[in-house]
């Protein structure tokens, strides 16, 4: 978490979101995983945030929460997290540059949400709604499901039998020329 991307979201997500969401759910925790060296996200912590740290597996966290939320606002990195909370069939809310590059659709599998106002409402829309969060849950979770190692295995295969066809083809024209 001394990733000043990573930093930057989480400061800007409980000065700007988390105080409007908060007061309607005073019981609701966020916790906040990840190794952090900085001690800037540490010294964010209170009776409702916990920063856990670095864990020896977030599946446990993903499991417990009931929306994802990535309020990330400087480019750079993968957003492996995003795609993880997914395949745990869990609801995730991101502004547009923590989703950016990957193949979501805002209001289907993900809510997309870049004002801090509109971001806050649909972290509490989710968590009120349960049949809307279901239906996020599921589309999220068969997004991610394209992306399981035996179907990147399987489509990375036929791109490796393509190159080697062409390879051999290119190889037997050249030999005829």
């Amino acid at each position: 978490m001394d990733w000043e991307p990573n930093v930057d979201a989480v400061g800007v997500f409980l000065r700007e979101i988390w105080p409007t969401y908060w007061p309607r759910w005073p019981n609701c925790a966020l916790p906040h995983c990840g190794p952090e060296s900085s001690g800037r996200v540490r010294r964010l912590a209170g009776s409702s945030v916990e920063v856990t740290g670095r864990v020896p597996s977030v599946v446990d966290h993903l499991r417990e929460a009931a929306v994802v939320v990535v309020p990330l606002r400087i480019g750079g990195g993968t957003r492996l997290k995003i795609y993880e909370a997914m395949a745990m069939g869990r609801a995730v809310v991101s502004t547009t540059v923590g989703a950016e590059g990957l193949e979501v659709h805002h209001g289907r599998d993900i809510l997309l949400c870049d004002a801090a106002d509109n971001f806050a409402e649909s972290v509490a829309t989710t968590m009120q709604d349960a049949a809307a969060r279901d239906r996020l849950e599921s589309a999220a979770a068969e997004l991610a499901s394209n992306y399981g190692w035996p179907l990147i295995g399987a489509r990375f295969g036929k791109i490796l039998e393509t190159v080697k066809k062409e390879s051999v083809e290119l190889v037997r024209a050249m030999r005829n020329k």
